[in-house]
């Protein structure tokens, strides 16, 4: 078990640099055995959710080359078989694998997929699309059987614009025959840099990124090539890091239009923040204004920015409002900044925040990765010693986070117990 100890109350400055997002990546690496040969996928985030992706490849005996943040996947000699319960469960992005492995090989036997504890994530609309294209689906206890002769083209209604559901049924229907519409699609920017990578290989694929994509299936796909896109949710954590405790911090690699609805609260605030071309500037400031949050689909407020932002909400001066309304338990992380000091009072997925709060470093526990994170703001904002336990939680989304903030100024150190 890891463990992170922090000296708070010191003022960040200089430049953190935005790895590859994590949310694409898990996505992008399992698309992989779609193609025949090797494919390229750069800017792929050192992150522990990469790591257990890889295994899975490797239990489907795919060849993968690590060389700093390339990845080449070779799939030539892909053997299709169970992905176990220990692979499965790390990391709630194994399920990628099930439509990749229907879309290819037509049959898929895995357990159900991990991650964190953030509510109850069903599958049922992956299942039920995987359905509507022709397979059949076996659930035996914990694991899942997905079979089909041939996958057919048609129309998929999603109930929720789902980014996990749309991705998985873009990787069945690309070599399906005929043609797939997913209705109510996930318009989030991952959505469109995972097409960009199944068109690189071949696939024809119109609509990524608006509510309405349209997929012909081909008959097979060859090697392709992507980077991964910046990731909003690293640059907007430590976004709201600046304005906690920054001095002309800069986030750089960033993608201003990916965060506008962050930075148009942060502006809503008072903060001081200026958004260039590729970066952003921020610093804090003695008088937030306290805002009012509801999380909402991209390109609404995202529910993954939800729990760091709830730790600028303690800053700002009155009553903030907070309500969640994709995930039940994205409130696992407030007993421990009410721990650390702060005046919040949850109801259900709503929350309450009085501010300002004078946050002490105490010892807690991170229960999710965003939580976490939330955790991290909090002890750098604190005044004398926090101490994160159940760190690898943070680990599964955030690339080299004790030397990039190290980098700025923060006391930050991560060990084993």
């Amino acid at each position: 078990m890891k463990q992170m100890i922090i000296e708070g109350n010191n003022t960040l400055t200089g430049s953190i640099l935005i790895g590859g997002a994590k949310n694409s990546a898990v996505a992008l690496i399992p698309a992989s055995i779609l193609a025949s040969g090797k494919s390229k996928i750069f800017k792929v985030p050192n992150i522990s959710d990469r790591d257990a992706l890889i295994e899975i490849l490797e239990i489907l005996n795919c060849k993968v080359l690590i060389e700093e943040d390339l990845l080449t996947i070779d799939t030539s000699n892909l053997k299709n078989t169970v992905i176990d319960e220990k692979h499965s469960k790390k990391l709630r992005a194994s399920y990628y694998f099930m439509g990749a492995l229907l879309g290819k090989e037509k049959y898929v036997e895995m357990y159900i997929p991990g991650g964190c504890n953030i509510g109850a994530r069903p599958i049922d609309m992956h299942i039920d699309g995987f359905k509507a294209l022709g397979a059949e689906v076996i659930t035996e206890g914990n694991k899942y059987i997905l079979k089909a002769e041939k996958l057919k083209g048609t129309d998929i209604y999603l109930r929720f614009q789902s980014v996990g559901a749309t991705i998985n049924l873009m990787f069945a229907s690309v070599l399906a025959e005929g043609k797939t519409v997913i209705h109510n699609a996930a318009k989030e920017a991952e959505i469109e840099n995972i097409a960009d990578y199944l068109i690189s290989m071949g696939a024809d694929i119109k609509g990524a990124g608006t509510d309405e994509i349209t997929i012909n299936g081909v008959s097979s796909l060859h090697e392709g090539t992507i980077t991964v896109i910046p990731d909003r949710i690293e640059a907007g954590t430590y976004i709201i890091l600046g304005a906690l405790v920054g001095k002309n911090l800069c986030i750089e690699n960033v993608i201003p239009k990916h965060i506008e609805a962050l930075t148009s609260k942060l502006i809503d605030m008072g903060s001081d923040i200026i958004i260039n071309k590729n970066n952003v500037i921020i610093s804090k400031v003695d008088n937030l204004k306290p805002t009012n949050i509801k999380t909402l689909v991209y390109p609404g407020f995202p529910t993954d920015i939800g729990q760091p932002m709830s730790v600028l909400l303690t800053q700002a001066r009155g009553t903030s409002l907070f309500e969640e309304t994709i995930w039940e338990n994205r409130m696992g992380h407030v007993p421990s900044l009410n721990k650390m000091g702060a005046n919040i009072t949850v109801k259900g997925m709503t929350s309450m925040t009085i501010g300002p709060s004078s946050l002490h470093g105490t010892e807690v526990v991170a229960t999710d990765l965003r939580g976490g994170a939330a955790l991290v703001l909090a002890g750098l904002t604190a005044t004398g010693t926090t101490i994160i336990n159940d760190v690898e939680h943070i680990l599964r989304g955030y690339e080299n986070i004790e030397e990039k903030l190290t980098k700025v100024g923060a006391k930050i150190k991560i060990k084993e117990i």
